[in-house]
């Protein structure tokens, strides 16, 4: 078996409440990759929209998006590795995120509509109220084989997401 080239970047994708964040920051621990939340590359705007609970527009999330494929194309771009919890609900998002590229895999966090409501029902100082859900659940087409993408059920401890990630991705879990 030859060598398996590492993609230069993961974006771990899915509905808010499926645990994106919690799995790319472990992934990064795991891989040795650098961990972004790809919530942090949102305007003031987009994020005070949602803190007051109405879902963005496309318009709203093509300036997010591109802030997104400009970091992962300069971290590529010098030879690096990332890890960017992004929701990336539809093909046109996940279009503009890859930019072409075939050096990046999205991972896709996949779960029912109740574990994760029930999720978020939990969660504590995040500004995606839970009656936000809907919208996401409305917004998701799914990815397809094409794109690039790991599916794996949330219904797993953080851990075992991870190792199927990893295993999926056939790295074995060394750093790179």
């Amino acid at each position: 078996m030859g060598h398996v080239e590492a993609p230069c970047a993961l974006i771990v994708m899915g509905v808010s409440g499926s645990g994106k964040s919690t799995v790319a920051k472990a992934l990064g621990e795991r891989l040795g990759w650098r961990f972004e939340d790809g919530d942090r590359f949102h305007p003031a705007s987009n994020v005070e929209k949602m803190r007051t609970g109405h879902p963005l527009t496309d318009e709203d999330r093509w300036p997010w998006l591109n802030a997104i494929a400009d970091e992962i194309g300069r971290v590529c771009g010098r030879g690096g590795h990332i890890i960017i919890a992004c929701s990336a609900l539809k093909h046109a998002y996940r279009d503009v995120l890859l930019r072409g590229r075939d050096d990046v895999r999205f991972v896709f966090l996949k779960g029912t509509k109740e574990l994760i409501a029930e999720r978020l029902a939990r969660r504590k100082g995040h500004f995606m109220p839970p009656g936000l859900l809907k919208s996401q659940f409305d917004t998701l087409e799914p990815p397809e084989a094409g794109e690039h993408v790991i599916t794996v059920s949330i219904d797993e401890t953080v851990e075992a997401i991870v190792d199927g990630v990893v295993r999926q991705l056939k790295l074995g879990g060394v750093k790179r």
